[in-house]
């Protein structure tokens, strides 16, 4: 995980498609674990980068059944995209070669160290410890959202997102709570710069895969970098400090997520394949929404 946090200089992208399913409890995730699309009845999002057979996925799952993330649409819903859906096959990949092999490094990356840490996490924390955490993580990433639902034309979006940030950080206890039922006029969607350049028109570019961040492109990539600026998670006073947090934050996230990327790997025939699909299908629907 440290190595994660080194490559992407200990930013984790929390609004938008990232490796560890993560991203944001909204846009929850990513991690290897945000790098699957489910290809079962509720497949997706890009929650983990991982390899074998659905082991207990849905058993483990239902542990955290009770904690719906229907106020959240994390960036790990790319795996709820109907495997019908048409393929997205019109963006090159060139770099495919580099591509599969990040595949599998994620993949035994999820399997080998993030799956088990995540597994440990949840049988010593909590459910609602759990989710105070993945709402706090949300919280703090709205400066990232408020700036892209402006820069997007979104001002209806930006004041919700503004009010929002206000009620969950002052009632809701820094965040820790989100208040967004009482209130479903402010329940708001992930918005990245990704997300922005592609309401501008500018088109995907190339797919690629990054090492423990999972699937991207080279427009979601140069987005991603942006978005690092605009996070009050980059300016924390410490590096230590940083990587700690943005590990915390995508081992609690995949911690909802155990058995997802497994649903995948076991019905995909082409497990990088599907994830690609399903990712920049995922993508397309966000930015034309």
């Amino acid at each position: 995980m440290v190595v994660l946090l080194a490559l992407t200089g200990c930013a984790h992208k929390r609004t938008a498609g990232g490796p560890a399913d993560m991203r944001t409890p909204e846009s929850g995730a990513p991690s290897p674990a945000a790098q699957v699309v489910r290809v079962s009845s509720s497949s997706a999002t890009p929650a983990e980068t991982a390899g074998g057979k659905a082991d207990s996925g849905a058993a483990q799952a239902t542990d955290d059944s009770e904690f719906s993330d229907d106020a959240y649409t994390d960036d790990e819903d790319f795996l709820d995209e109907d495997e019908d859906t048409e393929p997205a096959m019109d963006v090159p990949d060139p770099l495919a070669p580099f591509n599969r092999a990040m595949y599998v490094f994620n993949d035994r990356a999820y399997f080998w160290v993030l799956k088990p840490v995540a597994l440990a996490y949840r049988k010593v924390a909590p459910k609602q410890f759990r989710l105070c955490v993945k709402n706090f993580f949300y919280n703090i990433a709205a400066p990232i959202r408020f700036a892209n639902c402006l820069l997007q034309g979104k001002f209806t979006s930006a004041a919700r997102e503004l009010t929002r940030f206000f009620i969950n950080s002052t009632v809701g206890c820094g965040g820790l709570n989100d208040l967004t039922p009482l209130y479903p006029d402010l329940q708001t969607h992930p918005e990245d710069l990704g997300q922005t350049f592609g309401r501008y028109g500018i088109g995907e570019g190339f797919y690629i895969v990054w090492p423990l961040l999972g699937p991207s492109s080279l427009r979601d990539t140069i987005g991603m970098v942006g978005d690092i600026f605009i996070d009050p998670v980059t300016y924390f006073n410490t590096t230590t400090i940083g990587i700690g947090t943005r590990a915390l934050d995508m081992i609690n996230l995949t911690s909802f997520r155990i058995g997802d990327y497994e649903a995948i790997k076991d019905a995909a025939i082409d497990p990088y394949e599907a994830l690609r699909n399903g990712y920049l299908q995922y993508r397309r629907q966000q930015v034309s929404e």
